[in-house]
């Protein structure tokens, strides 16, 4: 049996949890170094997800120079990444861009399964991009469905509410894309889904989290008041690697 840690967030104490926190610090790369390697494009010490899965690379350490250095083999010249958590990058490369994220683990959701929900499939994808291109809810791609189970809710045969599952570390999993037509908003369409995707993520044995912008004070509240409590906040960088290149592709 996994040893037992106490999480902390702001000073405050949240239930223990037989999963190891540590690797939260680091969820992308725990991801792609485990329940999602066979998604990831790798090299050494860094790894990315495919472009039109889910647009973000990570390093094994990002106080490593080697690290960078496979970063920089795996993306190639003069190419701009999104990265977290990232402070400072080597010499040589630059950082363009970026944000802070907020973190936030479920420590008392009630996790149910919501009748009305459907599974959504790859046939489903242009309406969830229509959908996502509405509301916003953070990066949505062509083959992002492939992360794991994304739930719906349709009226009419129109999909207007939508949550799923992200990134994957260890004993964790991220829920993700929880958005609703702005037609519909005030009924509770995403607080069902998102204990409805709980559900499923909580029979497999994994515990729910998730990430919001730091800024978006609307989102974290929500959260919070269904049983999510905030456990760090972490940079989000964009950075072009060393190098010239005719390409200059985000990735």
């Amino acid at each position: 049996m996994a040893q037992q840690t106490d999480i902390r967030a702001g000073g405050a104490f949240l239930r223990p949890t037989a999963h190891d926190t540590s690797v939260l610090d680091n969820a992308v790369w725990a991801a792609l170094d485990g329940p999602h390697a066979h998604l990831a494009e790798r090299v050494g010490r860094a790894a990315r997800y495919p472009a039109d899965v889910y647009a973000f690379a990570a390093l094994a350490d990002p106080g490593d120079p080697a690290a960078w250095a496979d970063l920089h083999t795996l993306v190639g010249p003069a190419t701009t990444v999104r990265i977290k958590p990232v402070e400072t990058v080597p010499e040589g490369w630059d950082i363009v861009g970026g944000g802070v994220g907020v973190q936030l683990v479920d420590t008392a959701l009630r996790a149910e399964h919501a009748p009305e929900a459907i599974r959504l499939g790859p046939d489903d994808v242009p309406e969830i991009l229509d959908l996502v291109a509405r509301t916003h809810p953070g990066p949505f791609l062509k083959r992002t469905i492939a992360l794991g189970t994304y739930l719906g809710i349709r009226d009419q045969g129109r999909l207007i509410a939508l949550a799923g599952e992200r990134i994957r570390p260890p004993g964790w999993t991220e829920i993700s894309a929880v958005c609703t037509d702005p037609a519909y908003r005030g009924r509770g369409l995403a607080t069902r889904l998102v204990r409805a995707v709980a559900a499923g993520i909580r029979e497999r044995g994994d515990i729910p989290f998730l990430h919001a912008a730091a800024d978006n004070a609307n989102a974290i509240r929500l959260y919070e008041s269904i049983g999510f409590t905030l456990r760090r906040r972490s940079p989000i960088l964009l950075v072009r690697s060393p190098g010239t290149s005719h390409r200059g592709a985000v990735l």
